[in-house]
């Protein structure tokens, strides 16, 4: 009688504690995973986090015009997937994140380092979906600069 009301006792300090999420926590908490995946090279973690259907850009330039990459979802975990783990490093702040019902804009500047060394910075732009409950990427833009100033 004494487990099942340890056990009782530690589901609902569970439950409660699950359900005090606010809905920006969740969508951080997607936000963080995908840069655990890249720093972790776990493909699997990090195409966890984006929708089927989601789009993945960069914003560059070359010969002084602006141009814009696409990558697929899957092109990006295979990249993560040949790194190894602790060599990608982004570094994020929560600039913005806003939520209205099953969507969320989410703004972080960052820095990225790999093998420990500085190599560029810049800003991410996500919009997210709340999908069966849970939040994924549905659209992912970045900037790189190597000027941080």
């Amino acid at each position: 009688m004494k487990n099942i009301f340890l056990s009782l006792v530690f589901f609902l300090i569970f439950a409660l504690n699950a359900s005090s999420q606010t809905p920006v926590d969740s969508v951080k908490a997607t936000v963080n995973q995908l840069f655990e995946a890249m720093k972790t090279a776990n493909p699997a973690m990090l195409l966890d986090c984006f929708a089927d259907s989601a789009i993945l850009q960069t914003i560059g330039s070359k010969a002084g015009q602006i141009i814009i990459r696409n990558e697929t979802k899957d092109a990006f975990a295979n990249s993560i997937k040949q790194l190894k783990a602790g060599s990608a490093d982004e570094r994020i702040e929560f600039a913005s994140v806003l939520v209205d019902g099953n969507l969320a804009s989410v703004w972080t500047p960052y820095k990225f380092y790999f093998n420990g060394n500085f190599s560029h910075c810049g800003a991410n732009s996500f919009q997210l979906v709340r999908i069966g409950g849970k939040w994924k990427i549905q659209y992912l833009i970045d900037t790189r600069r190597r000027d941080c100033n």
